[in-house]
């Protein structure tokens, strides 16, 4: 059974950095592209950033110079670094794990990230 748990959100002031880190377990971590997405309230889920199996990365307009994900395929784990946050970045974080060739999605319980003064 695929397993995602998120941990790292948080309150952080604008201008601040995080670290969320989504551990994988049950599966084959290497067969799996990774992304994180966000879902602020009353708003739809949105893809913040995706790294290939093989390391390849793409990031939303948001994202792109603040944030960076990263994955580590021995600690089974993907990463998502991002600094220079400002309070539209305040969401919900979900990690996403999808399966090579059949697409299946897997998604983690969600971190929340509050970014105010």
């Amino acid at each position: 059974q695929v397993q995602l748990v998120e941990s790292g959100g948080g309150l952080v002031q604008p201008g601040g950095s995080l670290r969320l880190s989504c551990a994988v377990s049950g599966t084959i971590f290497s067969a799996y592209h990774m992304g994180w997405y966000r879902q602020a309230p009353g708003k739809e889920r949105e893809l913040v950033a995706r790294i290939s199996n093989g390391g390849s990365a793409i990031y939303s307009d948001s994202a792109k110079g603040r944030f960076t994900i990263s994955r580590d395929n021995v600690k089974k784990t993907a990463d998502l670094q991002m600094n220079s946050l400002k309070p539209e970045d305040t969401a919900v974080y979900y990690c996403n794990a999808r399966r090579m060739y059949t697409e299946t999605d897997y998604w983690g319980q969600g971190t929340q990230v509050t970014v105010s003064s």
